[in-house]
């Protein structure tokens, strides 16, 4: 009679991420949250100047903010830029994404690079060649001339998450549509954008938040009657010694975090409510 062989049980759970990474990556998300721990208390303060830890509450820093036709024209501008840019971004990334998933060799491997480089390239240096060229077509001080230099720089994003999106794509699909009788552009309305919806999703918020937050270039392109957020922060703290910048920067904080979290949060509802009730 043999005796069974005894097989070693392994654990029901395998960590893959080790102790050290994680402490690595602890050390990088405080380094990152820092900033914003001595911002926020800041623009409670009382004082009348920066200061750490403030000596008194209060919401002055807020009030100056909300009744300063400066501050509220510039939060006004970064909205309507970041906006358009976000719209141009996001569909001129999508069709050259959704191009050069069909193409392979190097004439797509150099097109992939050649739009890549904004986000290599210096931004001082992107900021100079933009400055350069749109004293020549009269866009320095515009809307026009701010959407343009943005969406050079947010095109980028919009690329990268769409590719990673396409990249579970099947291809198949726009053949049975096609043999179905749909035009491609109605193959790419009804079947490509669902299934890439996400990847286009995130590319917008990127493309919005670069533009929002971009201040190299706006410095070069500003003009007296219009300059965005950014740069009053930066005329503020260089030129105004002004500490309403502490609540500027708080309010941004909040912005940007809830335009990260608020398309996770509807996708989580909108998962729970897929779910086939018991």
């Amino acid at each position: 009679m043999s005796t069974p062989v005894r097989t070693r049980r392994r654990p029901d759970t395998i960590d893959p991420i080790p102790w050290w990474l994680k402490v690595v990556g602890g050390l990088v998300i405080a380094f990152f949250i820092l900033p914003t721990l001595f911002v926020i208390p800041m623009s409670f303060s009382s004082a009348t100047t920066f200061q750490f830890p403030p000596p008194g509450f209060s919401l002055r820093l807020y009030e100056n903010f909300f009744t300063n036709p400066i501050w509220l024209d510039s939060l006004g501008n970064s909205f309507l830029v970041a906006s358009l840019t976000a719209l141009l971004a996001t569909t001129v990334g999508t069709a050259a994404a959704v191009a050069l998933s069909g193409l392979d060799g190097r004439l797509a491997r150099l097109v992939r690079t050649v739009l890549m480089v904004p986000i290599v390239s210096p931004a001082i240096v992107v900021a100079v060649a933009v400055y350069i060229s749109f004293l020549g077509w009269r866009l320095t001080g515009t809307v026009t001339g701010y959407v343009l230099a943005h969406t050079a720089i947010a095109v980028p994003y919009v690329l990268v998450s769409v590719t990673g999106a396409l990249g579970g794509f099947d291809q198949r699909l726009l053949k049975a549509a096609a043999s179905l009788g749909a035009s491609p552009l109605k193959s790419f309305v009804q079947v490509t954008m669902p299934l890439i919806s996400r990847g286009i999703l995130t590319g917008g918020i990127f493309a919005f938040i670069v533009s929002f937050d971009e201040v190299v270039i706006a410095l070069f392109l500003r003009s007296p009657l219009f300059q965005t957020m950014p740069v009053q922060m930066y005329n503020s703290v260089t030129v105004e010694i002004d500490p309403t910048i502490s609540a500027a920067s708080s309010l941004m904080v909040v912005a940007v975090t809830i335009i990260f979290i608020l398309p996770q949060l509807l996708r989580g509802r909108a998962g729970s409510r897929r779910e086939p009730r018991p």
